[in-house]
């Protein structure tokens, strides 16, 4: 039952019949909108994990030096790190005697603040041997108003081994200079009062103060 006229094959009841090439090519060419392919996502690349700024942008290798550090890196510290099979030392570019304390000691005071090898011990030990040369009292008691808020912002450090390096200091310094610290003293006690809390520290921080008032005498 055709209909005359027309290449569309049609039943008998009017109902059209699609080729089925049509219906294939219709379901090929339009897919359903409401399950669209997922994207692909870019393979990291192998050299992804080499750089430091995929890593993390604000890491140590995009921050300044530090001033310590910087200075450091120039010379200005007239002392040098060797390394030995047991113990580290210093190595003096000229005799400690004849440097300057004005502004060495207060330069080395600031690198106590470090937390990165060799700044931490460089800084450490050559306050500790610039305070044992001869006539070191007469050359650090002048650089105390200097020296005093830099070893206070060590003692308020987050850092444990910045903490202990600053509390060690300050004994050191008060074994120098006797009783002319008491009149600081008072800016100081605060940050200790408040690591006092910590087990860790109280025993030492308790020693630390018994030695502050043996060297500072009976004002203190």
């Amino acid at each position: 039952f055709f209909v005359l006229g027309s290449n569309v094959p049609r039943m008998s009841s009017g109902i059209q019949i699609k080729p089925k090439t049509a219906v294939q090519k219709s379901k090929t060419s339009s897919p359903l909108p409401c399950s669209p392919e997922p994207p692909i996502k870019p393979q990291p690349k192998p050299s992804d994990k080499l750089n430091p700024k995929t890593i993390d942008p604000f890491g140590a290798h995009s921050r300044p030096p530090s001033a310590f550090a910087a200075i450091y890196a120039k010379g200005g510290i007239p002392c040098r790190l060797v390394h030995g099979s047991v113990k580290h030392r210093l190595q003096w570019e000229c005799l400690p005697e004849t440097v300057p304390f004005d502004p060495l000691l207060v330069t080395l005071a600031e690198g106590l603040r470090e937390t990165k090898h060799p700044y931490t011990f460089v800084s450490k030990e050559g306050f500790k041997e610039l305070l044992m040369v001869e006539g070191a009292a007469e050359k650090a008691i002048p650089l105390l108003p200097r020296l005093v808020p830099v070893l206070k912002a060590a003692l308020a450090h987050s850092d444990d081994e910045v903490f202990g390096r600053g509390l060690d200091a300050l004994v050191q310094l008060s074994a120098v200079v006797g009783p002319s610290l008491n009149d600081h003293l008072k800016h100081l006690l605060t940050n200790l009062s408040r690591r006092l809390m910590d087990k860790k520290f109280r025993e030492k921080i308790t020693v630390a103060l018994q030695k502050l008032e043996q060297y500072g005498g009976k004002v203190s």
